[in-house]
């Protein structure tokens, strides 16, 4: 890919100032280059977030794109919103979703008011997704990355519509190998560097980091029969769909099927038992205004890395709602988000039921 091709592939506009979040990593700075080149006025913008160094690397990198940079130290908020959330969930026998809960509050809540309170017009990131305006409807529309292995749309459902009217993602229309091609064109060094899998503020195993801030205590672990099958750690240390680590010798594999807090007790079971064509959730959030009836047509994720299941859409009552899924889905996580597409654009999503 030759420089002259890149700039073409993004729209700018050199009046508008922007605010590049910047992690250090290949996504934020080829972000921020390919603003730089398109001619918008950009800084580089890094969170510091709980006692993790923040910061020295973007700095540097911005440094070598020669764009202002700033850090923004938001531990307080970060502990409060994410880390307390993420502990929490685990306590209550739930698995969280520590990005959702960042982008919807931090990343795109307080930052991007920073950012804005700083002078920027617009705030760009290197997420994989796009955003486009509908006129009919006078919405901003989130769609899909155009990379299906990379799209983070998924983590982004719960954007409103004054947050994206804000926001820029320059790499929604790039697949990943095409931004390590761009940084390799400018001889940036991190263009081969390895994705990290983890929790951005948690360097390894997540029962490591939770053991010191929650409550627990050992308790059963149950069949349906009752029929008690050994002891567990406590709550917080097991997710449904979970095989191993159990010390359970049956003789056969199990897995956790249901997790109850309030009795400290793990019910255990067959993976054929994990499989459900519904689900319920909570907390739904729909993109755009409702314009459609229901029920209606959708393909669903349960998770991050599943794939899309054809699912119909129902509004049960209160804040309930359901999807009715055509082939049953493994393992539906409560405290895990659940979001609905129609083609390319996320309608919205809500957070599972147990």
């Amino acid at each position: 890919m030759e420089k002259g091709i890149i700039v073409e592939m993004i729209q700018g506009d050199g009046r508008v100032k922007v605010a590049i979040l910047m992690s250090g990593g290949i996504d934020s700075t080829v972000s921020a280059l390919l603003l730089r080149e398109q001619g918008y006025e950009v800084t580089g913008l890094t969170m510091v977030h709980l006692e993790r160094e923040a910061g020295e690397k973007a700095a540097r990198i911005a440094n070598e794109l020669k764009i202002e940079h700033k850090v923004v130290d938001l531990r307080e908020a970060f502990q409060s919103a994410v880390a307390d959330y993420f502990c929490t969930e685990y306590e209550q026998g739930h698995t969280p979703n520590p990005c959702v809960k960042c982008n919807e509050e931090i990343k795109f809540g307080l930052l991007l008011k920073a950012a804005l309170d700083l002078g920027a017009d617009k705030v760009a990131s290197g997420h994989y997704a796009r955003i486009d305006y509908d006129d009919k409807s006078q919405c901003y529309r989130l769609m899909k990355g155009l990379d299906p292995r990379k799209d983070q749309s998924y983590f982004l459902y719960r954007l409103k519509q004054q947050q994206l009217s804000r926001l820029i993602f320059p790499l929604g229309g790039y697949r990943k190998e095409e931004v390590r091609e761009i940084a390799r064109c400018y001889n940036l060094q991190l263009a081969e560097e390895k994705e990290s899998q983890e929790v951005c503020f948690i360097p390894g195993d997540y029962r490591e980091f939770i053991r010191p801030q929650v409550s627990y205590k050992e308790g059963s672990f149950l069949d349906r029969t009752g029929k008690v099958l050994g002891r567990h750690r406590g709550i917080p240390f097991y997710t449904i769909g979970q095989r191993r680590g159990l010390a359970v010798n049956a003789g056969r594999p199990l897995y956790v099927l249901k997790i109850d807090p309030e009795k400290n007790q793990i019910l255990l079971g067959e993976n054929e038992e994990l499989f459900s064509k519904l689900l319920r959730f909570k907390q739904n959030h729909f993109i755009c205004p409702r314009d459609f009836e229901l029920p209606i047509r959708v393909k669903a994720k349960i998770r991050y890395a599943a794939r899309e299941a054809e699912a119909i859409l129902h509004y049960i009552e209160d804040d309930i709602w359901e999807l009715v899924f055509e082939e049953a889905q493994r393992a539906a996580t409560p405290g895990q988000s659940v979001v609905y597409y129609q083609g390319d654009y996320v309608l919205g999503g809500g957070t599972i039921m147990a």
